[in-house]
């Protein structure tokens, strides 16, 4: 059954979600913008990552309805789920004795079919992946020998290789140092505005989300407190309502985004 008039690509209606007894998120509604680079923010537990996990059809709510393009989630086969929404989840775990190559390739899995075996399309979607997330020299080395920046990479690339119009991302600059949180922050916005991608992404540190995001979805205890462009919502009195932090806000002299700042003693 379709439902009417999609406002986005992906959407949830009530959401209720949760781990055995604790409910995480409570009647939550949510839409993405379509062709947006959109990042959740919030303190730890708030709910962020349960509700990217929801997104992508990896938790089922006990209320309410994800919609992925005009229809409930739930009604697509998993192969098809897989060629529209691609997911970096916050933690992986390689196969053991795995390449770098053969892990990025398994990114092409949901075109692959009986009548459909690998092709230059798929290749050229590997090759493309590893050149853009700085992996290529890596190719032939195994997973497990890598340092947890290189395989965060490398999870990166397979995400990519998937190609897919939905990118979500759960804490992608994980174990990165800052240098590469900067390269793959920027290649996402790269494939927000060249790629014709829309990005979901979860991050802590507020001041790249600033930066980087064109909307932001700003959570706590399971709700989210605002959302928009974030020079429309960053606020102090946002951030302390939402970190308990009290702070500044200024124009970032680099990206002209709010820049916050916080006041000594001010947690």
């Amino acid at each position: 059954m379709k439902i009417d008039s999609p406002t986005t690509r992906l959407a949830g209606t009530a959401l209720r979600v949760g781990y055995d007894q604790r409910t995480i998120i409570h009647e939550l509604d949510i839409a993405i913008p379509d062709d947006s680079f959109t990042v959740i923010v919030g303190p730890n537990a708030c709910g962020k990552s349960t509700l990217l996990r929801a997104l992508a059809r990896l938790l089922k709510p006990t209320q309410g309805q994800v919609v992925l393009d005009g229809q409930e989630i739930t009604r697509y086969p998993s192969k098809e789920v897989a060629k529209r929404i691609g997911l970096l989840p916050q933690t992986s775990i390689a196969p053991d004795g795995i390449s770098v190559i053969d892990l990025v390739s398994r990114g092409r899995y949901p075109h692959q079919s009986i009548l459909r075996r690998w092709s230059a399309a798929d290749e050229a979607a590997v090759l493309a992946a590893m050149e853009a997330t700085n992996v290529t020299e890596l190719s032939g080395r195994l997973v497990d020998e890598l340092s947890g920046g290189q395989r965060q990479r490398v999870w990166v690339a397979m995400a990519l290789a998937q190609e897919t119009p939905l990118l979500l991302l759960d804490e992608p600059t994980t174990f990165l140092d800052i240098t590469h949180q900067v390269e793959l922050l920027d290649l996402f916005t790269r494939l927000n505005q060249e790629g014709g991608r829309t990005l979901v992404a979860v991050l802590h540190d507020l001041n790249q989300a600033a930066r980087y995001a064109t909307h932001l979805i700003a959570m706590r205890d399971g709700h989210v407190v605002a959302q928009g462009a974030p020079a429309d919502i960053v606020t102090a009195e946002l951030v302390e309502e939402v970190f308990g932090l009290r702070c500044r806000i200024i124009d970032d002299p680099e990206s002209h985004t709010p820049l916050v700042i916080p006041l000594m003693g001010a947690h």
